[in-house]
């Protein structure tokens, strides 16, 4: 692992390729906070400028597709309840925005808790860790954006399928990555660029017998424990066993299932 010494100056973010050390990607969230401090929407102020043609295209979409209500519930999955979420799409170019770490919520942000993080573990936070987004390909923790509904299994009338979107603009972005990746994100999210050499992490929970199986909705709490303890080490993991060893120090229960596989293992 690379030793970060005191006062030692945090390695710049480069925009069209990530530089060496640990890149995190995380899952967004269906849920989102609401406000925000900043200017609306720039695609401009965003990192990876050569998304931003995909972005565009698919903010447009979705914004114009939120004229029509009805159409607009059925294309995001979503109940005439959430109709709240429709106006948040209607509103997407005009809103404030905030750090992208910030903007999303549920139980991996929960467990991630941001707020509680140092000054200098927030900035290593925003370098290492970055958000799989259906509308924005991927944003990094400080990119500023407004709160949006869309989810990565989505269909836009005139797009077609996220995945099919995303995936020649964004696989060529991650593989210039020098990182190693460490991918936290979920199946529809995964499906929308694939990462070759990823280490990939799932969680199992165990019970007092030792039978294993797969933890559904916990699992985000456990992932977002292991984004916490990655952002939060002084050392930059650069290999599956400096994970392991921030991941252990932490006192999360992680195996190494092959080369480029762990799991974190839980009580039942």
């Amino acid at each position: 692992m690379t030793r970060r010494t005191p006062g030692a100056r945090t390695r710049p973010f480069v925009t069209n390729a990530y530089p060496g050390g640990v890149l995190v990607l995380l899952p967004p969230s269906e849920t989102k906070s609401a406000g925000g401090r900043g200017a609306p929407l720039d695609l401009g102020g965003l990192s990876h400028p050569e998304l931003n043609d995909t972005r565009r295209r698919l903010a447009d979409a979705l914004s114009t597709l939120a004229d029509n209500v009805p159409a607009s519930l059925t294309a995001l999955g979503l109940s005439e309840r959430q109709v709240e979420e429709v106006q948040r799409n209607a509103e997407l170019w005009d809103s404030p925005t905030a750090p992208a770490l910030e903007r999303y919520t549920g139980v991996l942000y929960d467990a991630l808790d941001l707020q509680s993080l140092s000054a200098v573990e927030r900035k290593q936070a925003d370098s290492r860790l970055a958000v799989a987004s259906a509308l924005f390909g991927l944003v990094r923790g400080t990119d500023a954006i407004p709160a949006y509904r869309l989810s990565g299994g989505s269909a836009l009338p005139g797009t077609g399928t996220l995945r099919s979107v995303w995936r020649p603009v964004l696989e060529p972005v991650l593989a210039a990555a020098d990182d190693l990746v460490v991918d936290l994100r979920s199946g529809a999210y995964a499906a929308l660029a694939r990462v070759p050499g990823a280490v990939d992490v799932r969680v199992l929970s165990e019970d007092a017998a030792g039978k294993r199986k797969v933890v559904s909705h916990h699992n985000k709490a456990h992932k977002g424990k292991l984004a916490r303890a990655l952002a939060q080490s002084p050392d930059e993991p650069e290999s599956v066993d400096d994970v392991l060893d921030v991941a252990r120090t932490a006192g999360l229960r992680v195996e190494r299932e092959a080369d480029r596989k762990l799991c974190v293992v839980v009580h039942a």
